[in-house]
């Protein structure tokens, strides 16, 4: 069987692998990166954030993704029973990014992948990772490819930025369960004829359908749009038919999307996404670190998988060069520790979302602005910010500003 030496295998061509793949080859180091599917290929994480412009700028990325003209977003717009909340990220409190893009995904991820590999990466498509042996100062990784071939990769490093494949933590046993619940998406995309009645298309729009349920609206430049319901099973089983069926139905029961998206054309059959949030033991080891959903995903709600995929991957990948130069690296403070600053604060708005705190601070009849503008980072993925209270106390401070909010309107009835 076949021997090939490289310095750092990367596991996984989605965002998270080609960012670690570029900042790590343009060091001078010898990559390679294996894909277990063919590209382009449907994937969600269709809305980026502000945050990851600049792992994707560190990689070398924008001016290709540029080229594709995607839809520019500069916010996020939360509707409920009629009411608006619209967050520009022209206006928040950290300094950074204003704007990213709506993309489909399939075109948006082989764009970084052709990307990559014209800066000299290979990438070795339908190729599966079937064992790792980690051995001291290396690794060898046997892969298979569609045809059956095997083959080995000896490498100094790895990174698996594999998704949803996950596979260092499946092969290693390292999966563990997530606190946050179980949920279940319904979704598709939609020939978008009336996105100008909703003043779109610059930005997701997130609209409460009822507590717990919610449903994204995300247009991209092409005219098509992505539509998806988000709730608990339970929600769902309350309907019958098919899954088009049930999602036409869905739509008219919704007074902001009935008119726009009635008897749209929508571009395959809805598909399902459930039980998605997943997390691992431990984030790196002895020869490997993982980066973006494979150390844990948490939920669509905020669109974080892209920018926690390209920041991880960003931050693993310059700790990895600097180990490989001989450096001494405390993977524990220098990437766990920030990677989980991130993901807790990701994970508390999401929670404040599902349990209705959110609901309080964004529908408020009067809005503070500039807490308008801290939350406004958040959102924008600045979730690394603890100059911003909104990041440093993000496990009380939504709940105390609610509570304000509420003592304030008990005051004035």
């Amino acid at each position: 069987m076949s021997i090939e030496k490289v310095d750092v295998l990367v596991i996984g061509a989605g965002p998270a692998g080609t960012v670690a793949a570029s900042i790590v080859n343009k060091a001078g180091y010898k990559v390679k990166i294996v894909e277990k599917q063919k590209f382009p290929r449907f994937v969600i994480g269709e809305s980026l954030l502000p945050r990851c412009m600049e792992a994707l700028t560190e990689a070398g990325f924008v001016d290709a993704v540029k080229e594709k003209c995607f839809q520019q977003k500069s916010g996020a717009k939360f509707v409920k029973n009629g009411r608006i909340c619209d967050y520009s990220f022209s206006d928040q409190f950290t300094d950074g990014w204003n704007w990213t893009w709506q993309v489909p995904r399939a075109e948006f991820d082989k764009t970084l992948a052709d990307t990559v590999e014209k800066m000299g990466v290979p990438i070795n498509y339908q190729t599966t990772v079937t064992g790792i042996e980690f051995n001291g100062s290396n690794s060898v990784t046997e892969v298979e490819d569609i045809n059956g071939n095997k083959s080995k990769i000896e490498a100094r490093f790895i990174i698996d930025g594999s998704g949803y494949g996950r596979v260092i933590p499946r092969l290693f046993n390292l999966d563990k369960p997530s606190n946050m619940l179980p949920r279940k998406a319904l979704f598709t995309h939609t020939v978008d004829l009336k996105r100008s009645m909703d003043d779109e298309p610059n930005r997701i729009t997130i609209i409460v359908h009822k507590p717990g349920i919610w449903i994204w609206v995300i247009p991209f430049s092409s005219g098509v749009t992505s539509v998806g319901f988000v709730g608990n099973a339970d929600f769902f089983d309350q309907y019958d038919g098919s899954n088009e069926a049930v999602l036409r139905e869905l739509i008219s029961t919704q007074p902001y999307l009935a008119e726009r998206l009635k008897d749209v054309e929508f571009l395959f059959e809805p598909r399902i996404l459930q039980s998605w949030s997943t997390t691992t033991e431990q984030f790196y080891g002895d020869g490997f670190v993982l980066t973006g959903n494979v150390t844990e995903f948490l939920d669509p709600v905020f669109s974080s998988g892209v920018t926690l995929a390209t920041v991880s991957s960003q931050l693993a990948a310059n700790l990895v060069i600097r180990q490989l130069r001989g450096e001494a690296v405390d993977w524990d403070k220098e990437y766990t520790e920030q990677l989980l600053q991130g993901v807790d604060t990701f994970r508390s708005y999401v929670m404040a979302w599902y349990e209705g705190t959110l609901d309080t601070i964004f529908f408020a009849h009067r809005q503070n602005h500039e807490v308008k503008k801290k939350i406004c980072s958040v959102l924008a993925g600045y979730v690394w910010d603890k100059t911003n209270p909104f990041v440093d106390e993000h496990k009380t401070i939504l709940k105390k500003l609610a509570r304000t909010i509420e003592l304030e309107i008990m005051a004035n009835e």
